[in-house]
């Protein structure tokens, strides 16, 4: 599979000794403990040569290769090779925790500081769009926002309160020739996910909000 460089899947290490680090999905790659792994996880619960993730034609695609101890995709333990989908948590081991990003979700690695937020500020939550990385309160959203949830929040955060209708945030979200296949169910179950990932942060306030018979905005108060 050929990608440029703006559209490639991304492995993201979380909590772990491999928390924050990266990798670009363009080849093959093996997990496991052995040095000479792709991505070495330094733990005894890991095999030497644990599961590989290996880009084809059908999407990116995850084997456990043997390992003692499993490897775990939504909490599941695999036994067959697994198809990877946009936000998918993936355990080695139970050792160490990944979240893969799929193309329309990738993360840029040219950071001048990849541990603060970016300037832009407009409430207490704030997107930085080069990464697709969210904050409130400058506290980082983790795991990030899949692709649908960022597109989601990203549209009403760029109409600054304006309520936007459902319509326009379908095409924002799934492009014109997309939307069209898209229910209003499939909307609401989009924006239920998203309000629930908002208030792990913040439960004290709802930043999405419903105008009945119009459409949706965002609320984001001024940080304090």
């Amino acid at each position: 599979m050929t990608y440029n460089n703006h559209d490639v899947p991304v492995l993201v290490g979380y909590e772990g000794n491999l928390d924050g680090q990266r990798w670009m999905l363009k080849r093959e790659l093996i997990l496991g403990r052995e040095e000479g792994c792709d991505i070495p996880i330094n733990n005894r619960q890991v095999s030497r040569q644990h599961a590989k993730i290996s880009p084809s034609t059908e999407g990116v695609i995850l084997h456990d290769l043997g390992s003692k101890n499993g490897t775990h995709c939504n909490g599941k333990r695999i036994a067959n090779p697994t198809t990877l989908q946009d936000g998918d948590v993936i355990y080695i081991a139970l050792a160490q925790k990944f979240v893969y990003l799929s193309s329309d979700a990738t993360l840029p690695l040219e950071f001048e500081d990849s541990t603060s937020p970016a300037p832009d500020r407009r409430g207490r939550l704030l997107l930085e769009k080069r990464s697709r990385r969210v904050w409130i309160d400058d506290e980082e959203i983790l795991p990030p926002l899949s692709a649908s949830q960022y597109q989601l929040l990203e549209t009403l955060y760029d109409n600054k309160g304006r309520v936007v209708p459902r319509e326009e945030l379908m095409t924002g979200i799934w492009g014109e020739d997309g939307a069209i296949d898209i229910t209003n169910q499939a909307l609401d179950a989009l924006v239920r996910r998203l309000r629930s990932r908002l208030a792990e942060l913040d439960p004290d306030h709802t930043y999405i909000v419903t105008v009945r018979g119009h459409g949706l905005r965002l609320d984001n108060p001024q940080a304090e």
